[in-house]
């Protein structure tokens, strides 16, 4: 079997020079524009006073330790999808030989493709916020309480956990090659909308696509704005399963219990030790599976007194 690095196409060539080259046109542009202060750690995000007028774009720019944190986490996921490209292709490959369809052949297969990637990546994105151990893999992601293109290269870890999601691809006959296409455009796509260099964009393109206002909104910690906009390139799939929030107040970027360290390691693996520590504590087995497979945040109702 060949070396993964061999198959390295021209746009994985070109992608870390792109990168390097968006970010420093970003940094330069919202260094010229007004900033805000980034909010203490421990800020409660502002509640939606119902007033329809969407604030002000305001950003908060870079800081190095953030940026170098986003950096590192798109390392980690480098060597362990390096790592672990074997595991998904003879998983594909047996998929693929017993697959009930042959979709994924007929001409046009790299759009059906990308569709069908869309819709299956608005599932595992919504249910990596629904399940904690899911959610674990992905609070990395959601870790940066500022928001840039450096922020969409805070990839998962751990991504091994919901590739199932990503099996019906195998079975409607899309083979390895396509189907890594178009999850390779579909993640190039979400890069540009991490940031605040870009407003709203017209009417049309926020109607159907995934944009930075949209996904910006995704990544806020404001009550509004919490488990919203799932999509990747299309914003239907949240308009249509009632998961879409527009953005109106400011987005105050991060958790609702932000993390107080920039090391990737940290930020990889520290919800999975927190889930550890959950379920050492608790005294029955229903609420040790909650803290695994429940949502985030969920805790036993407290004893009632006797």
């Amino acid at each position: 079997m060949a070396s993964p690095l061999k198959k390295i196409d021209l746009i994985d060539k070109l992608t870390l020079p792109v990168f390097v080259a968006t970010m420093i046109w970003e940094h330069r542009v919202l260094k010229r524009r007004r900033s805000r202060e980034l909010p203490p750690v421990d800020a409660v995000a502002p509640v939606d006073d119902g007033d329809p007028t969407p604030d002000p774009l305001v950003p908060l720019g870079y800081e190095k330790r953030d940026t170098a944190g986003s950096l590192g986490l798109l390392v980690g996921s480098i060597v362990v999808g390096f790592a672990l490209d074997g595991v998904y292709r003879r998983a594909h490959g047996f998929l693929f030989r017993h697959r009930v369809s042959n979709i994924g052949s007929h001409r046009g297969s790299i759009l059906s493709a990308m569709i069908v990637w869309d819709f299956l990546y608005y599932w595992n994105h919504r249910w990596m916020h629904e399940v904690r151990l899911f959610w674990a893999d992905h609070a990395a992601h959601h870790s940066g309480r500022r928001y840039n293109l450096s922020t969409a290269l805070r990839q998962t870890w751990s991504g091994v956990l919901t590739t199932w999601v990503y099996w019906p691809m195998s079975l409607l006959g899309y083979r390895y090659g396509t189907f890594l296409k178009a999850r390779q455009l579909n993640l190039l796509y979400q890069y540009w909308i991490h940031t605040e260099a870009i407003d709203r964009l017209p009417a049309p393109i926020e109607k159907i696509f995934n944009t930075p206002s949209h996904h910006r909104v995704h990544h806020g910690a404001n009550k509004q704005y919490i488990d919203k906009n799932y999509g990747g390139i299309l914003i239907i799939w949240d308009r249509f399963f009632e998961t879409f929030e527009p953005e109106i107040r400011q987005v105050q970027y991060g958790l609702t219990k932000n993390i107080r360290t920039n090391n990737p390691v940290k930020m990889a693996y520290g919800e999975f030790v927190n889930i550890a520590k959950d379920v050492a504590s608790a005294d029955n087995l229903n609420d040790r599976l909650r803290y695994v497979f429940g949502g985030p945040g969920w805790t036993p109702e407290p004893a009632l007194a006797g």
